[in-house]
């Protein structure tokens, strides 16, 4: 039952109850697999970073067991290289190029799962997965600091986009708080991370612009890489382009197109921020994607009230559940996205213009 054992599950008084929240993280497991792989949706394809937000929400909500079967899955699934394909269907490579976003993320699931479970065998077990692909993703480094966000066969794509390396800029904080937790020093890691904070705050011009996308605008908080007046600022700059009273934030801001797991995403960098009140507001907001069953449509166009895309993605449930754990601070792992005490790497000792002028 849904309203069944739901002891530490997270819940927002007057919007999500435990037990909703719970039914929402079943309605996740229900589309799981046998091998532990989640797809998008029933009959959607799998990637390996929403596969692993939906693995952290699984955990957020109590549902350990699915948790680390989805976790195992990407151990099984890792490539030797350290990397995974950019898309499954049931067990098949449906795209063999890489990702390095998508691939860095395993560290930020591994480390919320070792922060609300305290389990030091899984910890362990992981180890080996998220030091190879976080390798991985460090070759595709380029010498101004950001990370190119994709391999195939021809080479790298020497493109480098802003929210994927902001995203990348967390997974690493995590993989070195979990390389601290074990014991394994990554010093190379800490310069890494250290220049890619860098190029994120001081360097814009060395991503491709994308100034319609929300994710570019929150992200960089997100991910602490942004704080402080900074971060006010930069909210304040681009609201009234993305946010839509009481339906939540457009993916693109010249569409009418409000999407879950954007608005979700905003709330935690909000709740970073400080700005619990708009947090809440936009929490409630995006509600109204909600299906009886807990599962959440991707979005809404607004224009006209049609659901877009006709589908109910495990991912934005997901994005629910960690927003809401980062709100009512449930979890151990509630504050992962807002934790100041993440590794920040060596910051300032790398090797910039900027710096040495």
């Amino acid at each position: 039952m849904p309203g069944s054992d739901i002891a530490g599950v997270p819940g927002i008084a007057g919007i999500l109850t435990p037990a909703q929240c719970r039914q929402t993280a079943q309605s996740i497991a229900a589309v799981q697999l046998s091998s532990g792989e989640i797809p998008w949706s029933l009959a959607g394809h799998t990637d390996p970073w929403d596969h692993v937000e939906c693995a952290m929400a699984l955990t957020a909500a109590g549902l350990v067991e699915q948790a680390r079967a989805a976790y195992e899955w990407s151990r099984a699934r890792q490539r030797s290289d350290g990397s995974w394909a950019i898309q499954y269907r049931r067990g098949v490579v449906e795209d063999s190029n890489t990702d390095s976003n998508f691939c860095a993320y395993i560290a930020a699931g591994v480390w919320h799962h070792v922060l609300i479970t305290d389990d030091r065998d899984f910890a362990e077990r992981m180890w080996p997965t998220v030091r190879d692909a976080i390798d991985l993703v460090l070759n595709l480094q380029a010498g101004t600091g950001e990370i190119y966000w994709a391999q195939g066969p021809n080479g790298v794509f020497d493109e480098a986009l802003l929210t994927g390396c902001a995203s990348i800029y967390h997974s690493i904080r995590c993989a070195l708080a979990l390389a601290d937790y074990l014991g394994e020093q990554q010093p190379e890691w800490e310069v890494a991370v250290g220049r890619l904070g860098h190029a994120i705050t001081d360097h814009p011009d060395a991503f491709t612009d994308k100034p319609l996308h929300s994710m570019d605008w929150y992200y960089p908080i997100l991910s602490g890489a942004v704080r402080g007046a900074t971060a006010h600022d930069r909210i304040a700059e681009r609201w009234s382009d993305f946010v839509v009273d009481e339906l939540g934030i457009r993916c693109v801001d010249d569409r009418p197109w409000v999407t879950g797991a954007e608005t979700c995403e905003l709330v935690m960098a909000l709740d970073a921020m400080g700005e619990r009140d708009r947090a809440l507001t936009q929490f409630k907001a995006m509600q109204h994607l909600r299906e009886v069953d807990g599962s959440y449509w991707t979005g809404l166009v607004f224009s006209d009230g049609k659901r877009w895309p006709v589908e109910r993605t495990t991912w934005t449930g997901a994005a629910m559940i960690l927003a809401a754990d980062s709100l009512s601070e449930t979890t151990a792992g509630s504050g992962i996205f807002r934790d100041d005490a993440l590794p920040r790497g060596l910051e300032g000792d790398y090797d910039c213009e900027c710096v040495r002028s």
